[in-house]
């Protein structure tokens, strides 16, 4: 025989029919379904500036051809290959007497403090908005995370082309 149910019993099942509704809701627009159209995938080249770090041994924590792994925006993303590497050191302004009134000089006050810019490869879709690759937009001022065996910094991309496309 069934048991009559109480009103309690249809306040919890009309709670229980809420939170389902709410959180398919939440599933549905967690999904992110993107209603921008992928014009092309492509490879893509991005250069990621880190200012400032500093080394005591005077050799570079990074090294072309190497794989690191990438963070983007705080989000893991994957291991990608350094293609090009420049580091230099911290450079300051000085006054002079010359016909531009200043010279660009090696910062003493910063020794073993560098500058890199190293750039990376990976696949993306280009879409309206720019380049995404991994779900992931890539464009100049968005902060990457680089980690390798013994180091890992963080700086912003600086650049972004696809591969084969010119300089402006």
């Amino acid at each position: 025989m069934l048991k009559k149910l109480k009103l309690t019993d249809y306040i919890i099942i009309l709670f229980i029919f809420i939170i389902a509704i709410i959180g398919f809701f939440v599933f549905i627009k967690k999904k992110n379904f993107s209603n921008l159209p992928i014009e092309k995938e492509t490879t893509i080249q991005f250069d990621v500036f880190f200012r400032g770090i500093t080394i005591s041994d005077n050799v570079a924590p990074f090294k072309q051809g190497d794989d690191a792994f990438i963070t983007i925006r705080n989000v893991p993303y994957t291991k990608l290959k350094i293609i090009a590497l420049d580091g230099k050191p911290r450079m300051t302004i000085l006054s002079a007497n010359n016909e531009k009134g200043y010279i660009i000089a090696e910062d003493i006050s910063n020794v073993n403090m560098y500058d890199f810019i190293v750039r990376l490869e990976d696949k993306a879709k280009k879409t309206p908005d720019g380049y995404v690759a991994g779900g992931n937009k890539i464009k100049m001022g968005i902060p990457v995370v680089i980690e390798g065996e013994k180091y890992k910094y963080s700086g912003t991309i600086s650049n972004v082309q696809e591969v084969g496309e010119t300089q402006n």
